[in-house]
């Protein structure tokens, strides 16, 4: 089965879905990585931050084993200022060049304004005339950015589907540390310790150690 997993920006992909990408892994799946946007001097990043993140690009796809990693390279932090028809057709050529049978994508409701542009254009190109070889769709919570949005119910993230990742969580967490400009402190969001409990909470959900959980969005059997 070819699986298709998508971030904004690099780590959305191991908060939010870091031990079920490692579960498709060990059941011998076809796993992808489509990132979305990058750094660049132009954008205010130094040099030694765009090599770092280059680094830490290829080291957190060889520790998951993907396929391949596509790279689109729009600008973080400016998808507002990104073409919406360019971003579209970039994000279906690439579901197109992967045809995967299944998507994990992020939260439409995330803070992020890249997080909310990017969710309608990933939406958009899945819809099922355009990709009907895609048969399960389903949005991942990224903490620092899902649980932050106001408590309005649009902005909601209702979980309907659970991953176990007790085996994985330990790796999951080494996996983390890679973002080394990423990891925070606590009480801040986005320090090991909020990750784990995160991960401890939506499993006690579903009386397991540790899970991941899910908004699932499309489902065809």
């Amino acid at each position: 089965m070819r699986v298709l997993f998508i971030s904004v920006h690099p780590d959305d992909e191991t908060l939010g879905c870091g031990g079920t990408i490692l579960k498709h892994r060990k059941n011998n799946d076809e796993i992808y990585w489509l990132i979305i946007t990058g750094v660049s001097a132009g954008l205010g990043y130094s040099d030694e931050f765009i090599d770092r993140r280059r680094k830490e690009i290829l080291q957190v796809s060889g520790a998951y084993g993907f396929k391949d990693v596509i790279n689109l390279d729009f600008p973080a932090a400016r998808l507002n200022n990104v073409d919406f028809s360019l971003l579209l057709d970039k994000i279906s050529e690439a579901v197109q060049a992967v045809k995967p049978h299944s998507v994990y994508t992020i939260n439409r409701t995330d803070i992020h304004t890249d997080h909310q542009i990017a969710a309608k254009a990933v939406m958009s190109s899945l819809k099922s005339f355009r990709a009907p070889f895609v048969k399960r769709v389903l949005m991942y919570e990224c903490i620092s950015e899902t649980e932050i949005a106001f408590p309005l119910p649009e902005n909601l993230f209702i979980p309907n589907s659970y991953s176990d990742i007790t085996e994985f969580i330990d790796e999951k967490i080494k996996i983390m540390k890679i973002y080394s400009s990423e990891v925070q402190e606590a009480p801040y969001p986005r320090s090991i310790e909020n990750i784990k409990s995160l991960a401890r909470f939506r499993g006690s959900c579903v009386c397991t150690d540790f899970a991941e959980a899910f908004m699932l969005l499309r489902d065809v059997f």
